[in-house]
This record gives structure tokens, C-alpha cells and sequence, in this order.
């Protein structure tokens, strides 16, 4: 397994020693399912935002309870594995909750990203509590118009169905 891999509280003692050595950390989280370059350039845009990207990743049961049933398509394990090859990823935790909270909480970060699909707004209302409470700058990034996990896999299902039928 990467060493970029890492349990909350070694993610915490990490972002610690990163701070006293005077680095900006930037923290962003997500399901992750099915890596696309929606995602891709999202991290790359993310990263470019400080000097360390860490990346909350939501575990399979918390990713079936806010995608539905048959969510993830790939294990916490191998979605975390995917996202720490990423060069512009530094560090990956596994999250179980539904909500990213814990994981701020131990990222302590100077930046927090989402993606366009949200507003001020529409975070979490404990998230941003805490996140206002650190001190972090929010920060949203456009979304990548025509990428969705969601969309791929209803067009992979459709391809499947159409095969089977002797479809094109």
C-alpha cells in the first residue's frame, strides 16, 4: 500500500509537522468512484491551491448511503490506491461518515476545495462551521461540464444492455 495512504490520526500528525514547517495545506474529499479526468483535472486545480493536497475519500458504506445501492463500483482500498498515484495527491485518508467533518478536523487545513456542483451555500452546515471556525479559506473550483461517475456508469450499463440485444 503508498505511504500517501494514511489512518485520521496519522493524517493529523503529518498535517501538524507540514504546518510548523511552514506549509499550506489544502484538504478536498470525495467518493472518487471510477476515477475520470473530471476528477483528474478537479485534484490538479485543488493542489494548485497550496503546497499539500490531502484527500478525504469517503468509505463504501457512507458512498452507498449518499450514491444508492450498488455504490461504489470500486472498494475504499482501490479508490484510495487510484487517487494516491496521483502526483498532484499527497496524502489520502478513508473517511466512514457520511460527512467529511472528522477529516477536516484532523487536516486542519489552510485551504478547503470543492467542486462548481456546490455553492457556499449548499456545504455541509457542520463542515463549514468548523471550517470558519479554523479558519480556512473556502474555495470552489468549476465543474468539469460532461464528466459524472453517475453518467459513465449508466452509459456503460446502456452499451452492456445494447450488446446483449445485438444492439450497437
Amino acid at each position: 500500500m503508498s505511504p500517501k495512504i494514511v489512518e485520521l490520526k496519522e493524517l493529523s500528525c503529518r498535517c501538524q509537522k507540514l504546518r510548523r514547517a511552514g506549509k499550506k495545506i489544502v484538504a478536498t474529499n470525495g467518493c472518487f468512484d471510477l476515477l475520470h479526468v473530471g476528477h483528474v483535472r478537479y485534484l490538479q486545480a485543488a493542489r494548485a491551491t497550496g503546497d499539500v493536497l490531502a484527500v478525504g475519500l469517503n468509505g463504501d458504506q457512507s458512498v452507498r448511503k449518499l450514491k444508492g445501492p450498488g455504490r461504489p463500483i470500486t472498494t475504499e482500498t482501490d479508490r484510495a490506491e487510484v487517487l494516491a498515484a496521483l502526483d498532484c495527491v499527497d496524502l489520502v485518508a478513508i473517511f466512514p461518515e457520511n460527512r467529511a467533518t472528522r477529516f477536516i478536523a484532523a487536516v486542519h487545513p489552510a485551504v478547503y476545495v470543492k467542486g462548481g456542483d456546490y455553492t457556499s451555500e449548499t456545504l455541509d452546515e457542520e463542515e463549514r462551521a468548523l471550517l470558519n471556525e479554523i479558519g480556512a479559506d473556502i474555495r470552489l473550483v468549476p465543474f468539469e461540464t460532461g464528466y459524472s461517475t453517475s453518467a459513465l456508469v449508466a452509459r456503460i450499463c446502456g452499451k452492456a444492455i445494447a450488446k446483449n440485444k445485438g444492439l450497437r
